[in-house]
């Protein structure tokens, strides 16, 4: 869960930003800390290197900076890494890299396809990762620098719903989205078994928009891609995506 303090570095990265009109960015955010940056009141850019990273940077952008001009590819690197003899896992990789002295926000996503792995970072880390990365787990590994563009994309597999609500309640929403009931759901929820944008949500009447992400522990994870219209019995059209 974001802290004070990590509220108080963005806003003083936005401050520095408007004073020296220059970018300005956080590392790597974990889902949790992305919402919290992510406030509508702050010109910024959230970027983990390409389209569907979880763990994302947040860019500060000056007033002659527009945000479609911007370009991560200076402030974000890749590296692939290729194992030999086995397919080290997520773990695997990034015990390597904290192992060589890599804090972990200074990674991004690390993604891995059978025995080549991708691993987003900070510029100021792409040597130690490039030079004195040969091994990972029981596998000895080769790297190479690898532009953001070539790294594959993950695959997403997704289930896709829709329904309707009363109002859009987190209760209301998470039984739709899980299969239960709205009872089930709040005694879930008031147990502390719920997150609402990757932060703990105890509240079942918290309310639930579109980009919402909410999980249900033991029963998964899923968005809420739509909200809008009513039907004539006056609820609310609801359209969601469940992580597979």
């Amino acid at each position: 869960m974001p802290t004070n303090d990590f509220q108080k570095r963005i806003d003083d990265l936005a401050e520095r930003c408007d004073r020296t009109q220059s970018v300005t960015a956080t590392a790597f955010l974990t889902p949790a800390e992305r919402y919290v940056s992510g406030r509508p009141e702050l010109r910024l850019v959230l970027t983990g290197g390409q389209d569907g990273c979880e763990r994302q940077r947040a860019f500060f952008l000056p007033d002659w900076l527009d945000g479609g001009d911007f370009d991560a590819d200076e402030y974000i690197r890749a590296v692939r890494v290729e194992a030999f003899f086995g397919e080290p896992g997520h773990r695997d990789y990034m015990g390597a890299a904290l192992g060589l002295g890599i804090r972990r926000e200074w990674l991004g996503d690390i993604r891995v396809h059978g025995s080549v792995a991708y691993i987003f970072c900070v510029p100021s880390v792409i040597s130690p990762l490039l030079d004195d990365l040969d091994k990972v787990g029981r596998c000895g590994v080769r790297t190479s620098p690898c532009a953001l563009s070539d790294v594959p994309a993950p695959e997403r597999r997704v289930k896709k719903l829709s329904f309707t609500l009363k109002s859009p309640r987190l209760d209301a929403a998470a039984g739709a989205m899980f299969g239960l009931s709205r009872t089930a759901a709040a005694e879930l929820i008031r147990m502390g078994a719920a997150t609402l944008n990757y932060a703990e949500c105890a509240h079942v009447d918290a309310a639930v928009g579109e980009g919402d992400v909410i999980s249900l522990r033991g029963h998964g994870k899923g968005v809420v891609t739509s909200v809008g219209g009513r039907s004539r019995k006056d609820r609310l059209f609801v359209e969601a995506e469940i992580f597979l």
